[in-house]
């Protein structure tokens, strides 16, 4: 995209002219939340129908005639060619979705890189057509945002509406997957941490319609599961939906802890080549032994769903495995590994994302405890039920995203009869996995470096600042072994600061000097070759290191009370942070990103 409007064609400069003075960027934004709305579910489709056809391709009836070998080594083919691909015609982008969505909304005023507009038409249909174990939905999430961003920037609106503008691609583009108008905005809201007002709720609306109508315009009103509840939710299945919501929790809080521990195994691969050998077996092997590990798993879930058990058998080569305790052993297996299987694709290659696989294991979770159940004569309760609750309560506590957990299996699903249930078992599963890990999967690696956005503005902003922005290098140095009289004539006179870093000759930061701590002896020239720095200087109250972010930088103000703090790289002096400066840097990025600018 154009730097500044000096690179932009004179029509386009005249229109953007026109606009600024004819129409409003309030009224802009909502016209623009139409156009994305659309551009970005048009993506999301073609994201996924380019999936669908490569895996038509490679099921044809001559590859299934080396059916043994296909589950193996096909996972490992797409992996291969997603990683040549990426590095040879796209150039290397880490793009795992939504995380990165997220940073780039933390850290990067909501610049998305232009090319994360078509990479993902290419590495993830490559990814997941050939039996990569992930979700499309963050490549589309990204994709989409990147169209958002974009597009913002391209018409020059401020901050707030380029994050805005993200959101309602997210929006526009789960809308259109799913089908799920309500549950994509109510995703956007607790997943992006965008402010809940009728100045932003509106545009997600316009977007969400936008992506809704497509997938109608496509698909017609048929939802992604068709689910129909022949058993009604009864008070007395009350205690079996809390067994259900204890279970689930402590499934997601399985999930994410394992897929965590597997990236950061990933992550301290430093060869990408060993990345992808590793990755490509632990991933060929899983779908070999358990081939509806294979893709994104919405075949799978559809079977379970329907409660079609022999299906699912006969999918994993288990035929002669009939009866209610192999098919729930079979689906505890699926949950026990489909982790491995995901974490293994997306650290291979660095594309797919969970929000799939979530709801995959949530469904065979929520199916197998309902078999258990009835098999141990606990009572009668609908598998097929539990089965659908399942893939909320998962989804609420990997993402923690309770409420789009509820609305958006609802909608998924097309009936609100289980709404009890799924409001009961989604905030069971959230607040436990709240108490056991304070960020989602998404969220774990910005915490870390502390780039999350939240809804706590204050603590938004913040993160939005760089320390590098205020540091303030014009103090004159001083060092230790000079005198009172030095001090003066090389210090004091030459400087219109009055506080003084003393450092050796390695430029290592001892203490500071201020002018209250010689305003009554600087005169008194008997002093002046007696006393030294180093008698004179003390020690800064606080001091901050360069790679340290903003919050942290804050609460040492705080705790101090001083004005002025020393940078320094380990020990080694760089400048100093005024507080004065820092309110002020820190009043002008509320208002930018306020949109009052």
């Amino acid at each position: 995209m154009p730097a500044s409007m000096a690179d932009y064609a004179p029509w386009f400069k005249k229109f953007l002219i026109w606009r600024i003075r004819h129409i409003p960027e309030r009224r802009f934004v909502l016209l623009l939340s139409i156009i994305i709305g659309f551009a970005s579910s048009w993506a999301a489709v073609l994201i996924k129908n380019i999936t669908y056809e490569i895996k038509f391709l490679i099921n044809q009836e001559f590859i299934q005639g080396y059916f043994d070998i296909f589950y193996f080594v096909f996972p490992i083919i797409g992996l291969c060619l997603t990683y040549l691909v990426t590095h040879l015609f796209i150039g290397p982008i880490k793009s795992k979705g939504i995380s990165d969505t997220l940073h780039a909304i933390s850290k990067r005023n909501g610049y998305i890189p232009s090319k994360a507009m078509y990479s993902p038409l290419i590495n993830s249909p490559l990814t997941v057509g050939f039996g990569g174990s992930c979700g499309l939905e963050g490549a589309s999430v990204y994709m989409g945002s990147a169209i958002g961003s974009n597009l913002a920037r391209l018409f020059h609106l401020n901050t707030k509406n380029v994050i805005l503008l993200i959101g309602c691609a997210a929006s526009g583009v789960l809308s259109s997957i799913f089908h799920t108008p309500i549950g994509a905005i109510i995703f956007t809201i607790e997943i992006f941490s965008l402010d809940l007002t009728l100045a932003s709720l509106v545009p997600m609306l316009l977007s969400s319609i936008a992506g809704s109508l497509t997938s109608f315009f496509i698909y017609g009103d048929e939802t992604i599961f068709n689910f129909t509840t022949n058993d009604p939710f009864k008070l007395e299945q009350i205690p079996f939906y809390l067994i259900l919501g204890v279970i689930g929790a402590f499934s997601s809080l399985y999930f994410v802890t394992v897929y965590k521990l597997m990236g950061r195994m990933f992550n301290r691969m430093g060869k990408s080549w060993l990345k992808l050998a590793i990755g490509g077996v632990i991933l060929g092997l899983l779908v070999y032994l358990f081939p509806s590990l294979y893709g994104e798993g919405y075949a799978s879930m559809r079977i379970v769903l329907a409660g079609k058990q022999d299906q699912l058998l006969d999918l994993n080569h288990l035929e002669s495995m009939q009866g209610d305790l192999p098919f729930a052993l079979l689906l505890l297996c699926i949950v026990a590994f489909k982790v491995f299987a995901t974490a293994a694709t997306t650290g291979a290659v660095n594309v797919g994302g969970v929000f799939s696989p979530s709801l995959m294991t949530g469904s065979c979770m929520g199916y197998a405890v309902g078999l258990l159940i009835n098999l141990s004569g606990m009572g009668e309760v609908s598998p097929n039920n539990f089965a659908l609750v399942g893939m909320a309560t998962q989804m609420a506590g990997a993402m923690y995203a309770p409420l789009t957990a509820i609305f958006m299996i609802s909608e998924l699903t097309g009936t609100y009869d289980l709404m009890i249930p799924l409001m009961m078992c989604s905030a069971i599963s959230y607040s436990i996995n709240r108490y056991f890990t304070k960020y989602n999967v998404y969220q774990e690696k910005l915490a870390q470096q502390n780039m999350l956005v939240t809804h706590d503005k204050d603590k938004a902003v913040l993160t939005m600042l760089s320390l590098d922005k205020v540091i303030e290098t014009n103090f004159v140095p001083i060092y230790p072994e000079w005198t009172l009289g030095k001090m003066l004539t090389e210090g004091v006179t030459k400087s219109t600061r009055n506080i003084f870093p003393v450092l050796d000759k390695d430029d290592t930061f001892l203490g500071v000097v201020t002018l209250d701590d010689i305003r009554t002896i600087m005169f008194d020239a008997s002093q002046y070759n007696t006393l030294t720095v180093s008698s004179l200087m003390s020690s800064a109250p606080e001091i901050i290191q360069i790679d340290e972010e903003m919050e942290s930088v804050m609460s040492k103000f705080q705790h101090s009370g001083a004005w002025n703090l020393p940078v320094c790289d380990n020990e080694k002096y760089i400048g100093f942070v005024s507080k004065s400066k820092l309110l002020g840097i820190y009043r002008r990025k509320l208002i930018h990103i306020a949109g009052e600018d």
